[in-house]
């Protein structure tokens, strides 16, 4: 389960629902964060998507609905291999790319459970598409001191392993994610962390992804993304923790404004991807996470 399975050819499953599967932000089929992607969900239960997310095997498949009329969003829901999500960016990527392939590239909304969101694509001259979505507005929080304790305890890190300029918090751009930066990319390449008790307090405090992170420059992140409460180690590159970073960096001042971010991530597991992020100085704004997406064989 999970980014390391190997790739297998798209699945029908028995409603006659293709499954398509996407490398998103990646150019490269070996690189990126596969995802599933249902383009006609009609009809589909949660059980079945459950089961189907499950059988795929990848961090998420997302499952597209028909839009109620001319004027609504597309309906798109998220299941990870045990539970439904209510926003993951790196289907929302793959999605935009295989509705793009399909029907030619342009804009629309998407109706998620966290609210509209906003895409847009566009072809580059050696015909690959790029996919630009808008997250919902963004919100910061405090972590809890205890919760803190927990969370660096099942990661198996210290207090001395967290970078002082960049202060945990927990952001959502659609979901949930706790920021903890790293002091060193070597602390950030060492992620070891127990597995079951991570996955409880995250379903504990209904986060999605932990969105571990190196500062490497001004606008240069690497990233790290453990999931266990979607029965994935690791994440390989996470749409939603970039828009996360990008209302957290906004919050707290630690960007200058308007700002363009690169987040490189997946490289730790071998499948490196780049997350093109960008954040205006309006505080109510979503952020705009960018990149392409690959069709896999």
């Amino acid at each position: 389960m999970g980014a390391t399975e190997t790739l297998a050819k798209p699945v029908h499953h028995t409603r006659l629902m293709e499954t398509l599967r996407y490398a998103s932000f990646s150019s490269d089929p070996t690189g990126g964060n596969p995802a599933g992607v249902v383009l006609d969900a009609t009809g589909a239960t949660d059980v079945e998507m459950l089961s189907i997310a499950a059988k795929v095997g990848f961090s998420e498949t997302a499952f597209v609905f028909p839009p109620r009329s001319a004027a609504a969003a597309i309906g798109i829901r998220y299941f990870s291999p045990l539970a439904e999500v209510p926003f993951c960016g790196h289907a929302t990527i793959a999605t935009a790319v295989a509705l793009a392939a399909r029907d030619g590239v342009g804009t629309f909304a998407l109706d998620t459970l966290s609210g509209r969101v906003d895409v847009s694509t566009s072809r580059r001259p050696d015909g690959q598409i790029d996919a630009k979505l808008t997250s919902v507005p963004p919100r910061v929080v405090e972590i809890d001191g205890d919760a803190l304790e927990d969370l660096l305890r099942a990661l198996r890190w210290s207090i001395d392993d967290l970078e002082p300029a960049l202060p945990p918090r927990v952001g959502y751009g659609g979901a949930w994610h706790p920021i903890i930066a790293a002091n060193s990319r070597e602390r950030l390449a060492e992620l070891d962390y127990d597995f079951d008790a991570l996955g409880d307090l995250m379903a504990a405090q209904g986060w999605t992804t932990v969105n571990l992170i190196w500062r490497q420059s001004t606008t240069n992140f690497h990233a790290r993304n453990p999931f266990p409460p979607g029965g994935v180690v690791e994440d390989p590159a996470t749409g939603a923790a970039a828009a996360a970073l990008g209302g957290y960096l906004r919050e707290l001042g630690l960007v200058q404004l308007p700002a363009r971010l690169t987040v490189l991530q997946g490289a730790d597991i071998g499948r490196p991807g780049v997350i093109g992020v960008e954040i205006t100085a309006d505080p109510g704004a979503g952020i705009t996470v960018s990149g392409t997406a690959v069709l896999l064989d």
